[in-house]
């Protein structure tokens, strides 16, 4: 009887442990700002992304200027000279992280009060619009306004509902390690052979690390299979949901090595209670 409790709170653990570890990974790096920011800030140093950047840039900055063709032609080498230097202006690393701040505010901080077709993550990009837009004004002589916000819809409306649940669900990880944890200690506590317990649930555990990455594979694949037609939104997307992936593999494999040290102890124990 008390090896099968020992086996019911072992899989409670691990099953508490599946659920735990990708809660707490989504809220310190998708639910809480600062972990976005950290997440994000290395894309905008990316060269395919600060070009798609600047010729965004160029377009919203000639949408706001109200002139004729002929002094358009005259106005538009200025535009683009101003954008090419955007991500080498001193201002840029600071408002580029303004950028992600305010599109995480959007897209998680905001996102149960935002607008039922809202896509799943939204950009404002204003903040790097307005580097661009000061230099322009000083070239031109003359004022440029700047649009308060600028925002650019990646994702999908359906993935809304989904970033809604984790911004209320993913703090409760940690609450579901705590209780893996004590499962497990109950299951040693209780087992007739500790050993056995200990390597059958660092097997289990490095199970349940293998659909950890096997499930963030397929999201990360579901989420960038579809195109929105907007190149800085499409390269943010994938360069992200990159970033995601690779960051929570590291998580994967340190569980892998926790479960490696489990089944090692766990063999050892068995063997030196058989002399």
């Amino acid at each position: 009887m008390r090896s099968f409790f020992a086996a019911i709170a072992a899989l409670l653990a691990l099953l508490l442990t599946g659920a735990a570890v990708p809660a707490i990974w989504a809220d310190r790096h998708i639910v809480q700002e600062s972990g976005f920011v950290a997440m994000a800030a290395p894309l905008g140093s990316d060269p395919k992304f600060q070009q798609a950047l600047s010729t965004a840039a160029a377009k919203s900055v000639t949408s706001q200027l109200h002139v004729d063709a002929a002094l358009l032609q005259v106005v538009q080498p200025i535009i683009d000279a101003a954008t090419k230097s955007l991500t080498s202006d001193p201002g840029y690393p600071a408002a580029w992280t303004e950028t992600l701040r305010r599109s995480h505010r959007l897209t998680v901080t905001d996102a149960a009060q935002g607008p039922a077709d809202q896509a799943g993550l939204t950009l404002d990009v204003a903040p790097l619009l307005q580097l661009v837009v000061k230099k322009v004004t000083t070239d031109l002589g003359a004022p440029v306004s700047a649009p308060p916000q600028v925002l650019i819809s990646l994702g999908q409306p359906s993935q809304r509902a989904a970033i809604v649940k984790l911004a209320t669900y993913a703090p409760l990880g940690y609450w579901a390690a705590g209780a893996a944890l004590l499962a497990f200690l109950l299951a040693l506590v209780i087992a007739r052979r500790r050993s056995t317990t200990l390597l059958l649930t660092g097997l289990g555990l490095a199970v349940v690390a293998g659909i950890w990455k096997l499930g963030a594979d397929q999201l990360a694949k579901s989420v960038t299979s579809s195109a929105s037609g907007n190149s800085v939104a499409d390269l943010f997307k994938a360069q992200f949901v990159a970033a995601s992936t690779q960051s929570f593999g590291w998580w994967a494999l340190v569980a892998l090595l926790v479960a490696a040290v489990m089944v090692v102890a766990g063999g050892l124990g068995r063997i030196l209670t058989r002399r």
